[in-house]
């Protein structure tokens, strides 16, 4: 099996890849538009896909990219999320001048960082990238934030731990492929959908999804790229059977522009 990743070895997908997937063939990608492509075009059976965490909130982008390259959700992952600062060998916090990393990390350890204003935070495009650069090229005085499992294969030292802002860091990866991939079991679908533009459309969408007791773990607007300053909602929908949804999805086409349903899969405990 070849699954995409945002990122290399030693990262968090890199990590979530492993826990799903016994000896996967790894396509390395350093963006999620590139990740969103190869599943597209047939190169890789499927990806793993950060859309949210915990402290810094929902990857909203990622949800235009599986919808504008019409692929789709077919499993969720919760990962606890442990961030951690490293450098090369015999280096202190107190040397460190620069720390590096991807910037929902960087966003998820602002607290630490207070404490050390001299610091300079650079973004990156992976946490692994940044601790296999400093590794590379024998960086002194520059740190970067990732996996205890980077700090072991690019040989860095931990110098501090647990960096996050808040004890309880959990990001969420899907699944993506090319083609849905329904279960016996599922219970959850995504969904993003513009409404019509008359009053009220909105909370009448929303009264359907109640009364057919559809709870809505998460709805948010997003930008519609194409439009300016024009907004659609994407939905997470929790089922009890995939009949309801069915019947919501009838009964909500007079009061939506358009609606494209992301995935349908099998919902995954926190």
């Amino acid at each position: 099996m070849k699954v995409a990743i945002q990122g290399i070895k030693g990262s968090y997908h890199h990590q979530v890849t492993n826990l799903l997937y016994e000896k996967a063939d790894l396509l390395e990608c350093s963006t999620f538009d590139q990740v969103a492509q190869a599943v597209a075009s047939g190169v890789v059976d499927k990806a793993v896909m950060a859309i949210g965490n915990s402290i810094a909130g929902s990857i909203l982008p990622n949800y235009t990219l599986i919808r504008q390259n019409q692929i789709y959700i077919t499993a969720e992952y919760y990962l606890d999320i442990s961030h951690q600062l490293m450098a090369l060998p015999g280096q202190k916090i107190e040397d460190i001048k620069e720390v590096q990393s991807h910037p929902m990390a960087l966003l998820q350890c602002r607290n630490y960082f207070q404490g050390y204003p001299e610091v300079k935070l650079v973004e990156t495009n992976d946490t692994a990238a940044a601790a296999y650069r400093i590794h590379r090229d024998g960086k002194k005085g520059v740190a970067a934030i990732a996996s205890d499992t980077a700090a072991q294969l690019y040989e860095l030292d931990i110098i501090a731990s647990d960096l996050q802002d808040v004890a309880n860091n959990s990001t969420r990866f899907v699944v993506v492929e090319r083609e849905p991939n329904y279960v016996d079991d599922a219970n959850k679908a995504t969904i993003n959908f513009t409404t019509s533009h008359e009053p009220g459309t909105l909370a009448r969408i929303l009264t359907i999804f109640g009364a057919q007791r559809i709870n809505l773990s998460k709805i948010q607007s997003i930008p519609v790229i194409e439009k300016p300053f024009v907004f659609s909602f994407v939905a997470d929908l929790e089922l009890e059977d995939l009949e309801q949804f069915l019947k919501a999805k009838q009964q909500i086409r007079p009061y939506v522009e358009q609606l494209d349903i992301l995935g349908i899969y099998k919902n995954a405990s926190l």
